[in-house]
């Protein structure tokens, strides 16, 4: 029985296409998850046909593409905002052709995910669709030509998608670009407890934590991400409880840097692991993201006895970027070639 794992996929932390071994063959069983959409008030249910007409301005009635590029993160985030809508009564649509809004999800860590939102943005507008942008790239740099007239979510506002997309509906440009915080302390971000539209049913993405601690010369998602800050165990391991009991059988847990989870609550990541195997269920596996050498050294041990679990599989994804000790200096990675091969020997090796 092939694990996901085994097959070669050009970035680890893309989302699993077409071509990747799916939890079907072991779960072969399940039946297919559905979202379950919340009724909207009276006083929203106002639709009368299966298909209004494109220009209607009433708010939750229109058809909506959404197009996420990126990391599992972004993906996560992607299907979040189409299980709001969804649930809100908006209708997701595959088509774009016949969307009267486009939702745009983008990644900024390479060329061509940019240069394909930037792409995507012209077409909409040469279609005279409604346009909403998200992700790393309208956080980050939110005063792009390209960009300028339209609405953006920003990272962390993803749970206010649906008065986004209500007010462009009406023709109004919105921009949501804040942190959340409480008490002056940056969250995580949006609830986890949000309702979910999964591209693979049988897949749960979890964002254990947003932002990094790192300030690598190259990288532009830290001006999207910011800085750490990581979710509580106990509403990582409600959300997988929730999952399990929806009928998915594979967690994948993401972020910018897993490794460096919990260091802005007291926490880490090996104590997170040992809690969600608890409650993981027969059957059911769980797969751990990245996380760069320097946040992983001091748990070698742990999460070598983690990684040995039944249910869990015995896979981390360790970027190297350099070979050369002087390169990683000037790129401010914050570890040097010995502490990567320590890494992966030792996992290696265990």
């Amino acid at each position: 029985m092939p694990a996901a794992c085994d097959s070669v996929l050009e970035d680890i932390e893309d989302i699993v296409s077409a071509e990747d071994v799916k939890p079907h063959d072991r779960q072969f069983v399940r039946r297919n998850v559905f979202p379950k959409v919340r009724k909207r008030s009276s006083q929203k249910s106002v639709q009368t046909e299966d298909d209004p007409p494109s220009d209607s301005i009433i708010p939750g009635v229109q058809k909506i593409w959404i197009r996420t590029w990126g990391c599992s993160h972004n993906n996560s985030d992607g299907e979040y905002m189409a299980g709001q809508l969804a649930a809100y009564g908006y209708k997701i649509t595959d088509n774009s052709a016949e969307a009267d809004l486009w939702l745009l999800n983008s990644c900024t860590v390479k060329n061509p995910a940019e240069d394909h939102f930037r792409n995507s943005i012209k077409k909409a507008q040469e279609g005279k669709k409604k346009v909403v942008v998200a992700g790393c790239v309208p956080q980050a740099q939110p005063r792009q030509d390209y960009l300028k007239g339209l609405s953006i979510i920003g990272v962390q506002q993803i749970d206010r998608v649906v008065e986004v997309v209500e007010e462009t509906i009406k023709g109004h440009s919105v921009r949501l670009l804040g942190q959340k915080k409480d008490n002056g302390k940056r969250l995580g971000g949006a609830r986890l407890d949000l309702p979910k539209i999964r591209k693979n049913p049988l897949i749960e993405i979890i964002s254990i934590n947003t932002g990094c601690l790192n300030a690598c010369t190259y990288c532009k998602t830290k001006h999207a991400r910011g800085d750490l800050a990581s979710y509580p165990i106990e509403e990582l391991v409600d959300r997988a409880k929730q999952s399990f009991q929806e009928g998915v059988c594979e967690i994948w847990l993401t972020s910018e840097d897993t490794g460096a989870y919990g260091r802005d609550i007291g926490t880490d990541l090996p104590t997170l692991l040992w809690k969600l195997v608890e409650v993981i269920p027969e059957g059911a596996m769980l797969r751990l993201g990245m996380t760069n050498p320097p946040y992983i050294l001091e748990h070698l041990e742990e999460m070598a006895k983690i990684l040995n679990h039944p249910r869990v599989y015995a896979f981390l994804h360790i970027p190297v970027q350099s070979a050369s000790d002087s390169v990683l200096m000037d790129m401010k990675r914050e570890y040097c070639v010995a502490d990567f091969k320590q890494v992966v020997d030792f996992l290696k090796e265990k």
